[in-house]
């Protein structure tokens, strides 16, 4: 179909089927921020989100991708360290050699065999984050300051590394700051609107770069943060783009009119096919497709100063993607790689073990769809996540049962039914009970940070 620059008309837009049925994808936050590594150790987002100091947040802004910002805050930890290990007459921008030296040695194929490995489905780079610093040599160049930019095409050469090994290639970009354009100090959430340019310099720069990921390296997501500013007709954006890549997506960060909501996120008010809670989920199955994305540690960027306890567990890891997959969503799991791409080990550690579970659990997760209720429990208390897929359903313990035999609440088996772990070859024994299935198992099962069962076909619910 060809699209309209109208609301009425991007709003025809369906979602694609390979986004809905991917589930996986990977972030990458690199860039400038990269080379000093660095940001205090404030806890996550979620946390913040949980008692609204924001003053707080951002001047212990544990994002080390937001070092410049945070540097710039009078007394932050980051100026500190900042005066200390580079010297106060150091800039900000002296960072640009010293990453173009280190970014010399990266490899994109280790990335993209990498993430394969992990069984990603795509990956998603940030081309130019709240810095203003283009990951890529732009036809666009930047105003204010000579060869602000990276020397290689690491944006091009990402795209071809990523779909050579297989995945779906997308980009970032921040259209709603950047700190070249408008310099404010963001010290509170309500000075982000002040922070977002507006003058016809930057609408015609950001659309410019938008337009050129798109044309010159195909993006199958527009992945925007923050806002984007006023004067954009972004139905025209939307419609040019979709008319161009039919089967690209578009996420809710287009934000115009700046607006906050009670969970302190920002409300969108533009058209979007997902949603994009950070450090977050949803407590029930929603009906929008929706992506969380989040680091592996507390930081987007890499951050040296974290260590195994700011990282996820595998277990956590594990858990927490099976529950947003149960609910329609996916997860978008974040790696920081230092200045030379170097993905650090705790980051490398927790991405395989996410990858050797679903060498064995993947049926439970890709391609399926959210059952008639995401959540469930045994007899004796574990948590359950519910899918389903080709006419079967997917349940999937949380923890590994401690009996030999377990009871799912709420189930109704059809009398011929079969259900069997993915973990294992042969199907188990059942009977249905007055709450639910009992199921029991051949022996005790390993340790592991979930256990899938397919059900075949798919039962009936009761609560």
């Amino acid at each position: 179909m060809h699209y309209q620059p109208t609301r009425e008309s991007v709003e025809t837009h369906p979602l694609p089927a390979w986004f809905d049925n991917a589930k996986l994808g990977i972030f990458v936050h690199w860039g400038l921020y990269s080379v000093p590594g660095w940001a205090p150790l404030a806890g996550e987002l979620s946390e913040i989100l949980a008692t609204g100091d924001w003053a707080k947040w951002f001047a212990n802004n544990p994002y080390a991708e937001w070092y410049m910002n945070s540097w710039r805050i009078e007394g932050s930890p980051t100026q500190r360290y900042h005066n200390e290990t580079y010297g106060a007459d150091f800039s900000y921008f002296d960072f640009a050699p010293h990453f173009n030296a280190a970014s010399e040695q990266w490899n994109p194929d280790d990335w993209a065999s990498l993430f394969q490995r992990v069984h990603a489905r795509y990956a998603v780079l940030t081309t130019k984050h709240h810095d203003g610093f283009t990951l890529w040599p732009s036809h666009t160049l930047n105003p204010f300051i000579a060869n602000y930019h990276a020397r290689r095409d690491l944006v091009g050469e990402f795209m071809n590394a990523i779909r050579k090994h297989g995945l779906t290639a997308a980009l970032y970009y921040s259209g709603g700051l950047d700190w070249t354009f408008n310099d404010i100090v963001i010290q509170h959430i309500a000075d982000i609107p002040k922070a977002v340019p507006q003058m016809p310099a930057y609408v015609d720069y950001a659309n410019a770069h938008w337009r050129e990921l798109i044309e010159r390296y195909q993006t199958m997501i527009l992945w925007n943060d923050i806002a984007y500013p006023a004067a954009t007709d972004l139905n025209a954006l939307f419609a040019e783009y979709y008319n161009k890549l039919p089967e690209g997506v578009i996420n809710n960060r287009f934000t115009q009119r700046f607006q906050l909501g009670p969970d302190g996120n920002i409300v969108t008010d533009n058209f979007h096919d997902f949603e994009t809670p950070e450090y977050a989920s949803f407590s029930e199955i929603r009906a929008k497709k929706w992506e969380s994305c989040r680091g592996i540690g507390a930081s987007f960027g890499y951050n040296r100063n974290e260590g195994p306890e700011q990282h996820l567990t595998v277990e956590n890891l594990v858990r927490s993607f099976v529950d947003i997959v149960s609910k329609n969503g996916n997860l978008l799991l974040n790696v920081g790689p230092m200045a030379d791409g170097t993905i650090p080990e705790l980051q490398r550690e927790r991405l395989l073990g996410l990858g050797q579970w679903l060498d064995v659990n993947g049926g439970a997760i890709f391609d399926t769809h959210p059952w008639v209720v995401a959540d469930g429990k045994t007899d004796a208390g574990v948590d359950v996540r519910f899918t389903q897929k080709s006419g079967d359903l997917y349940a999937t313990l949380l923890a590994t049962p401690a009996d030999q035999m377990f009871e799912i609440k709420g189930l109704r088996c059809a009398d011929d039914a079969s259900i069997e772990l993915l973990a294992g070859s042969t199907p188990l024994a059942w009977r249905a009970t007055d709450g639910g299935v009992a199921v029991t198992l051949p022996g005790t099962l390993p340790a592991a940070p979930a256990h899938s069962l397919r059900i075949s076909p798919a039962p009936d619910f009761q609560p």
